[in-house]
């Protein structure tokens, strides 16, 4: 029984199928939150978070789009929730760091571990240009097609392209700048 099935299933209330679902997603899951959060232990948090945000919400599965699209919304939404969550964390709570351990800040938080250049990239364009965020995550991170994207967002497809060319061009100069 393939994924859109079993959330089909388990959107109508079948338990069997969403806790089948839930242990078939689990290592996509996992892959997909790296691709956000490169630390592994962020990563498998921000995953349980995800297989429970889909647990609880599987029933708002409708299958007017593919159960993937759906999936990768929840996943993009739970890893931006988790950087901000140890950002504010490190904020916090602040550790000194030993000269001898430097790591590039480019590509690592040393508090939190997570990407910082992308995840904080993505904050400033939501705060500048929100309608921007959606097309560039969904294309360029979680990889669904253009006419998937165009469909979850809800523009034509060339609006999209448009969209994703302004993103990727403001995005571009703020990840060479970290």
């Amino acid at each position: 029984m393939t994924a859109e099935d079993l959330a089909r299933r388990a959107a109508a209330g079948d338990r069997a199928a969403l806790d089948r679902l839930l242990a078939e997603l689990r290592p996509e899951v996992v892959r997909r939150c790296g691709r956000f959060l490169p630390c592994r232990e962020d990563a498998e948090e921000a995953a349980q978070d995800v297989l429970l945000q889909v647990a609880r919400h599987i029933s708002a599965f409708e299958g007017r789009s593919r159960f993937s699209t759906w999936l990768y919304t929840v996943v993009a939404n739970c890893c931006r929730q988790k950087y901000r969550e140890l950002k504010r964390r490190a904020a916090e709570q602040p550790v000194l760091i030993e000269p001898a351990e430097h790591i590039d800040p480019r590509t690592t938080s040393v508090i939190a571990g997570s990407r910082i250049d992308l995840l904080e990239a993505l904050d400033r364009l939501e705060r500048e240009h929100p309608h921007l965020v959606a097309p560039l995550v969904y294309r360029d991170i979680c990889q669904l097609e253009y006419a998937e994207v165009a469909e979850r967002v809800g523009i034509p497809l060339g609006t999209l392209k448009s969209r994703l060319h302004e993103a990727r061009k403001l995005v571009r100069p703020w990840l060479r700048g970290y």
